[in-house]
């Protein structure tokens, strides 16, 4: 069993950090008290929320089609697909009311993470609710749910086999490429609106917005970049970062707008971007996003309103009686919200006619890849060729300041202060351990193997030394033997663990690689604050080289193994301190993790945006004759060998010499 006495700290650090910028934050909106300063406020939300979101695409032909009806005694649904971004269908059903005389207000519906989309008997109710009640319904699947699986062609689907992996999985290759999956469901509903506004039944001055879970993350999102919605009513997803990061609730990847932190903002400023036009929040009381938050931000809502001088009537709060979910109860109270807002009377359904997928599919076979759609991540692909393409050249120089801001490094504090910690011992040979401090609250703990272990209580550094990251933990690679193959036999060996890997793991029963670890939900907090968590164990790993280099060290031999790669890789090529740099099991580029349907590399070791500027072999080929590539790993984490190891190295642009398979 590994030891991780330290598994709270990373969690720890953030809540800090996010505590620090609310309390910042409360104090903003406590100074708000006039129109005037609710307006400036908006603005510079809008401005942030602009900035997160990223450019939106080009607007192409929506090519939409009806591809077939389902009258009912009070309605039609409509079987409609339409194309959100060039090769990129969507599935969607419209409800129409029979009998109007007149143009009807119109909502557009986003699913929450059920694998049948618009199917779901819940999402049918409050479709049908709505249109009983006078409104033109737009309801689409999002990616990887109801007709939109993205990986239909595959046989092995185990690592996209439900919905929210797969939006992780589409989110993690989106992310180097500088793209945020977020962006790519919001602009389903942006295109979906359109379609919505160019049907002749629909008055375009109101236009309502509500989803659920993953719907009500959509809708509040597009809540804050869309002007053309008059009414909105996001149901279980509104609450607070914080509550979410205390509870230890990891988001999916398209609820971690890039950068919404660092600028100072809170879920609520979505939903203030948006005001004054009316808002319903819902919840549920037994929902895991926390009810205290959602009332935290209802009140934030309300003060800002209040302040833009609002009718009490444009804002609402409605908390349901059950666990997660977009029960009758919510779906009544946002039908009569809207409904109050529209000017529209609301029928009592009492009963609700669920439609399967041998009527419902919008498609022929229940599949837009197979009516001819392209898969999310040929396009990412597309896009990295694309960046590859007109990427420049980069000199060492150059390259270096790059690797600076993709990593968004930190300063480093000069030399760390190092505490001497209780030995251990590995494979019955003694321990050392340090805990070195490379932040306010983060400690890097430093493992070394000891011939005596009467010298486990100080930190003796020799001239010549070898430096190991391991893949997950020190004290696992050591029982394992893993750095026997990779290290000179007389150099004395290091270890290291930096943050939130060995020792400062998170204290979690499940799979470290899992979609939905803690691993990942770290790396989601430091895209929210605008950071890298990949930068900041980098910055662990140059710390330590400080360190060493202080304390008397003269070479020092870098080695990785996994993800342990990717930190030598970048600290070799930023520290002139290191002599040379081992890598065992690295990938050979970031750009072959775009050309793959799947990824098994944990999204923490993934920049942002890092192929618009450069790619792993531009760091190899500057590392030259310092470096030596050991059994390189391709984007499944496996071997590569024979001729796939051949061609994946052709594509890399790097010399056979290079590496090694022993």
């Amino acid at each position: 069993m590994s030891r991780n006495g330290y598994g709270h700290m990373v969690l720890d650090d953030i809540v800090g950090r996010l505590r620090e910028m609310r309390q910042d934050r409360q104090q903003r909106l406590a100074r708000i008290r006039t129109r005037k300063q609710a307006q400036v406020y908006q603005q510079r939300v809008r401005r942030a929320i602009r900035q997160a979101c990223g450019p939106t695409p080009a607007k192409t032909p929506l090519n939409a089609q009806v591809t077939g009806t389902i009258e009912r005694r009070h309605y039609r649904v409509e079987k409609v697909l339409y194309e959100s971004r060039p090769g990129c269908l969507v599935s969607a059903h419209l409800y129409v009311p029979k009998g109007l005389q007149d143009k009807a207000p119109a909502v557009l519906a986003t699913c929450g993470h059920s694998d049948i989309g618009k199917l779901e008997p819940l999402y049918q109710g409050f479709c049908q609710r709505l249109v009983r009640a006078g409104f033109v319904v737009l309801i689409i699947d999002p990616f990887n749910q109801g007709e939109r699986d993205q990986y239909h062609h595959l046989q092995d689907r185990s690592a996209v086999a439900n919905c929210c992996h797969a939006h992780n999985m589409m989110g993690k290759q989106l992310e180097l490429v500088g793209d945020w999956f977020g962006m790519w469901r919001a602009w389903d509903g942006i295109r979906g609106l359109d379609y919505l506004l160019s049907r002749p039944e629909v008055d375009g001055t109101r236009v309502g917005l509500t989803g659920n879970s993953g719907g009500g993350t959509v809708t509040t999102w597009l809540w804050a970049m869309e002007p053309r919605f008059t009414m909105a009513a996001p149901s279980c997803f509104v609450t607070t970062f914080l509550a979410n990061l205390e509870n230890e609730i990891p988001a999916d990847t398209e609820q971690y707008p890039p950068g919404v932190l660092g600028a100072g903002l809170e879920m609520a400023d979505f939903i203030i971007a948006g005001g004054p036009k009316p808002v319903m929040l819902l919840g549920q009381r037994y929902c895991f996003f926390d009810r205290r938050g959602l009332r935290e931000a209802y009140d934030e809502v309300r003060h800002v309103y209040d302040a833009l001088r609002a009718p009490a009537e444009h804002t609402d709060l409605f908390l349901g009686p059950n666990p997660h979910g977009f029960s009758v109860h919510n779906q009544q109270a946002m039908v009569q919200f809207f409904a109050a807002h529209a000017g529209t009377p609301v029928t009592t359904l009492r009963r609700t006619d669920v439609l399967d997928s041998n009527s419902g599919n919008v498609t022929p076979q229940g599949n837009t890849l197979a009516a001819g759609a392209t898969p999310i991540y040929t396009l990412i692909g597309q896009r990295a060729n694309e960046l590859r393409e007109t990427r420049k050249s980069l000199t060492k120089t150059r390259l270096v300041a790059a690797i600076g801001v993709a990593l968004h490094l930190p300063q480093r504090p000069g030399i760390s202060h190092y505490r001497v910690l209780r030995g251990s011992s590995i494979a019955s040979q003694p321990v050392a351990r340090y805990a070195i401090e490379t932040e306010r609250r983060i400690r890097a703990i430093l493992h070394k193997p000891m011939a005596q272990r009467a010298h486990i209580h100080t930190l003796d550094v020799e001239p010549r030394l070898s430096l190991f990251l391991p893949h997950v933990a020190a004290d696992l690679a050591l029982e394992q033997g893993e750095p026997a193959s990779l290290v000179r036999r007389k150099d004395p060996l290091y270890l290291l663990d930096p943050r939130g890997l060995g020792e400062s793991r998170p204290d979690e029963t499940g799979d470290f690689f899992h979609p939905y670890g803690m691993d990942y939900m770290f790396h989601g907090h430091e895209l929210l604050f605008g950071g890298s968590y990949l930068g900041q164990r980098v910055h662990d790993v140059l710390c330590t080289i400080d360190l060493l280099l202080a304390e008397g060290a003269k070479k020092i031999d870098l080695h990785g193994r996994g993800q342990g790669t990717l930190l030598a890789a970048f600290a070799a090529l930023l520290h002139d301190g290191v002599t040379s740099v081992t890598l065992q099991n690295a990938p050979l580029s970031y750009h072959a993790m775009t050309q793959s349907p799947l990824v098994a590399w944990p999204v923490a070791g993934f920049p942002r945006g890092v192929l618009s500027h450069f790619d792993l072999p531009d760091i190899y080929k500057a590392l030259g004759r310092r470096l030596a590539l050991v059994q390189p790993w391709d984007a499944m984490m496996r071997p590569l060998r024979g001729a796939k190891l051949r061609r994946a190295l052709a594509d890399a642009g790097l010399p056979a010499r290079l590496v090694s398979t022993r």
